[in-house]
C-alpha cells in the first residue's frame, strides 16, 4: 500500500495513490501539512478530516464538489481556500445532522447538499468567512 509523504492543497494528490491510503493516513497528511505551514483553525482533527472528506469527493469525481473546486478557482480562490469552501458547506450539513435538526432523509440532506455545492462562488464564500 502507498504512503503519501506529503499533502499539498494547492495540487490535486492522484486519486488512485490518495484512495489507496487508509484514512487515519489521509488525515495524517493533512496535519501534517497545516503543522508544518502554521496553518490552524479550530479543531485541527476536524480541520483536517473535513479536508479529506473534500479530497475523498475529488477523487472519486464527486461532480457537484469537482465542478465547484474548478469554479471557484477560476472565480479567483486557491486551490486550498476551494477545499475549505465545499467543506464548509460538507461541515455545515454534517453539523446541521448530527443535530438532529434536519427534516427528511439522507437522499434528501444529500441533494440539499449538492445543491448547496453546485450554487457556492467565491464571493458569497469570502463574504460569509470573511476572506
Amino acid at each position: 500500500m502507498p504512503r503519501e509523504s506529503f499533502y499539498n492543497p494547492e495540487m490535486a494528490p492522484s486519486p488512485t495513490t490518495w484512495l489507496e491510503l487508509p484514512e487515519q493516513e489521509r488525515i495524517r497528511v493533512v496535519s501534517a501539512f497545516h503543522t508544518l505551514y502554521r496553518q490552524r483553525s479550530g479543531n485541527a482533527k476536524v480541520h483536517a478530516a473535513i479536508h479529506v472528506v473534500v479530497e475523498n469527493q475529488v477523487a472519486m469525481g464527486f461532480g457537484p464538489t469537482v465542478r465547484a473546486i474548478a469554479r471557484l478557482q477560476t472565480q479567483g480562490l486557491s486551490r486550498h481556500d476551494s477545499v475549505h469552501a465545499v467543506g464548509s458547506v460538507v461541515a455545515s450539513y454534517l453539523f446541521e445532522a448530527m443535530r438532529d435538526s434536519v427534516e427528511g432523509d439522507a437522499h434528501s440532506l444529500q441533494s440539499e447538499m449538492n445543491a448547496a455545492i453546485e450554487r457556492l462562488d467565491a464571493q458569497s464564500w469570502r463574504q460569509q468567512y470573511d476572506e
